[in-house]
């Protein structure tokens, strides 16, 4: 059953334009949802480059290990993403599903079945339903087309209540060139690499090297800061790729070339705009929550910290319920396992000082943060005191709305 849309959902999302050297689109396979999109496909022009970063999963699905052995490889002609099932665990035939895909696509569009990766996002241990998706690739492959994205975009979604989309142009010298990012993501959020599914790609000529050194930092800045239940997917990835037909700039050999300063930046506000909507998409969620934990030994501990306090239940509920009831953000830093002094902590919720010196600040009264629980956004400040480490991360509130969507998630 379809879920009503987030109330954190943005007013609108971008119209993103065409990437020269890319199609996209998305068709009703009939793979597990009736009535909706849920297989689909991105095409790119010959010498598309790729870099990829994917879940750490010691249980990642049949997709996973697929792109894992072809993305050092750094080119790529197609990716095929179907929804509803996750070809997980489901053994050497998993395997094979995988293989006889990329052979299905190879064929359909003329390539190697070893430059097209593959990837399922659903249900756990169910078998595909292979001779279904094999029949409908050939007409997706002919169904793709440049104002793909829009389709692509619903096509990926499962628990998602809105598409997640984001684009943005960058300058590469004297050159314009585009960015175009799709996501989906709502439920077992907790990356270790990225975040759920998310494709980018862009018209700029970039080797695959290149591109993966951006991609690794940046979304380990971005994805890997979004947490809505603690949970890591066994089919995370984020996959990007450049088609080199936008519109010619300096070559670029280095992450570092001050030629792409403009881009890279760019590239974190695309992927920093689709990990909040995933966090604002999340399973039941009414409330985001930005949490910034500063003061720690370095940047490692205060992420330690922050992601405890946003996998907590007792501070999700609380966060539910409109309870500023700090003792639980305390709570969650000493059960981070990261140094912290209790005389030297202090707490802010929606910038108002609740607790410092080791117990609660003595100016502090509740109704002066009243608004602000009752508000959609919720900012919780923790500075630990110790030393110059820095952490952002976002997260929902914990309703009842999750256990609805997730009790009833295989019917």
């Amino acid at each position: 059953m379809p879920h009503a849309v987030s109330p954190l959902a943005p007013e609108t999302q971008p119209d993103l334009p065409p990437i020269a050297g890319c199609r996209a689109g998305a068709i009703a396979a009939g793979l597990r949802y009736k009535g909706r999109a849920d297989l689909t496909m991105f095409a790119f022009a010959p010498g598309t480059t790729v870099a990829g970063v994917q879940t750490t999963s010691t249980t990642a699905g049949a997709p996973v290990v697929w792109n894992d052995d072809r993305l050092p490889g750094g080119s790529a002609r197609a990716v095929i993403i179907n929804a509803g099932n996750a070809n997980v665990f489901n053994g050497e035939q998993g395997m094979k599903d995988v293989a006889a895909t990329a052979a299905a696509v190879g064929e359909a569009i003329g390539c190697a079945a070893e430059e097209v990766l593959v990837a399922s996002t659903g249900v756990i241990g169910q078998l595909l339903p292979i001779d279904k998706l094999l029949a409908a690739v050939p007409g997706l492959a002919e169904h793709v087309h440049e104002d793909g994205w829009a389709e692509a975009a619903g096509g990926i979604i499962t628990t998602d209540t809105f598409e997640k989309r984001a684009t943005a142009t960058a300058r590469i010298g004297n050159a314009t060139v585009t960015i175009n990012g799709i996501a989906k993501g709502s439920g077992m959020i907790a990356p270790n690499m990225a975040t759920m599914l998310a494709y980018v790609a862009t018209d700029a000529a970039l080797p695959s090297g290149v591109l993966r050194d951006l991609l690794v930092p940046i979304t380990d800045r971005t994805f890997n800061c979004v947490t809505v239940d603690g949970d890591m997917s066994t089919s995370d990835m984020c996959l990007l790729f450049a088609t080199g037909m936008g519109p010619a700039h300096p070559k670029v050999e280095s992450a570092t070339d001050p030629a792409l300063a403009d881009f890279a930046e760019k590239l974190e506000a695309i992927l920093r705009d689709l990990a909040i909507q995933i966090a604002r998409d999340g399973e039941g969620a009414q409330k985001l929550i930005t949490i910034d934990v500063t003061g720690a030994e370095d940047d490692r501990a205060a992420r330690v910290v922050a992601l405890a306090i946003g996998n907590s239940p007792l501070v999700k509920t609380a966060i539910a319920g409109e309870d500023a009831n700090w003792g639980r953000i305390v709570m969650a830093v000493g059960k981070s396992g990261e140094k912290a002094v209790r005389d030297r902590i202090a707490v802010r919720v929606g910038g108002v000082t609740i607790a410092r010196d080791g117990g609660p600040d003595p100016d502090y009264r509740e109704e002066q943060i009243t608004g602000h629980m009752k508000g959609r956004d919720i900012h919780i400040e923790v500075d630990l005191g110790l030393g110059g480490g820095k952490s952002r991360v976002w997260t929902c509130d914990l309703t009842h709305g999750y256990i609805d969507i997730n009790a009833d998630y295989r019917s």
